[in-house]
């Protein structure tokens, strides 16, 4: 139910993008498969601004992709998955993590050389 919720969600927030950045769009190309006895569907549309949304799913997952233009004219390409491990979008405009400081990374391989007393009996127990 929460991925339907989250799939629901995302087309609202696009039609009402599209809504901001054109009322007078047109659907131009729309193609609906509806669900078959085993869950699988795939539907899709493009509109005259330029929105173009697809998606495919079965009870396992669903994965699909969107594109247009932001009012910025910058061009959004997400491409996403949604199954049991959750919600995985991919587009370069998405924000990153920094990347880890080095004296991070020093100090988690000065621990990991370093290990405490109690894990070092461990480690040497079972081997």
């Amino acid at each position: 139910m929460k991925l339907f919720t989250c799939i629901v969600s995302l087309t609202f927030m696009v039609i009402c993008h599209a809504d901001n950045i054109d009322k007078n769009a047109v659907i131009q190309g729309y193609s609906n498969e509806a669900s078959d006895p085993e869950g699988n569907y795939q539907f899709g549309y493009e509109t005259s601004n330029g929105i173009q949304f697809q998606e495919a799913g079965n009870p396992a997952g669903v994965r699909g992709s969107l594109n247009y233009v932001s009012p910025d004219g910058e061009h959004i390409a997400l491409a996403y998955t949604a199954d049991e491990e959750g919600y995985h979008p991919v587009g370069d405009h998405l924000p990153t993590p920094p990347p880890v400081p080095a004296y991070v990374l020093r100090a988690l391989e000065y621990i990991r050389s370093h290990p405490p007393p109690q894990l070092k009996d461990a480690t040497q127990q079972q081997k």
